[in-house]
């Protein structure tokens, strides 16, 4: 995830999510994840302190800034590369439990009282963020 003053993702020339202040949040749903998994790191991605305080130290969430997170789906940080030279994706979910699981994250995230705006789940998007920090953070 990205700490994000504007991001927006863009499909055939349309914007079709969009946020000002707060995350881009790329998500990647492995094999194996859980509905657990997705709503624990919802609440994660809601508490975490990664916006500066008054004191110029990470003290605040995007919860407590009000705010928004784009989430856009992407398998491709699944990638494996240890052997040759063309990524596989062998460890990514297939589309249907992957789509299932990026649902279930959006819904967790929006129900800890951040807005939430996402790509479109499995189109070819352009997605486009100011990255203030620049700050990003991974988690697993």
């Amino acid at each position: 995830m990205q700490r994000v003053s504007e991001a927006r993702v863009v499909v055939e020339g349309r914007v079709i999510g969009a946020v000002a202040q707060g995350l881009c949040v790329l998500l990647g749903i492995a094999r194996g994840d859980s509905r657990e998994d997705a709503e624990r790191l919802a609440a994660k991605i809601a508490r975490l302190r990664i916006f500066e305080g008054a004191g110029g130290t990470f003290e605040r969430s995007v919860l407590d800034e009000h705010g928004e997170a784009l989430v856009v789906s992407q398998f491709t940080l699944l990638a494996e590369t240890a052997r040759g030279n063309r990524p596989s994706f062998s460890n990514a979910a297939g589309s249907a439990e992957a789509k299932e699981l990026y649902d279930a994250f959006c819904e967790a995230l929006a129900e800890h009282g951040v807005p939430v705006a996402t790509g479109s789940f499995g189109a070819q998007m352009r997605v486009e963020l100011v990255n203030e920090g620049p700050v990003t953070i991974v988690l697993g």
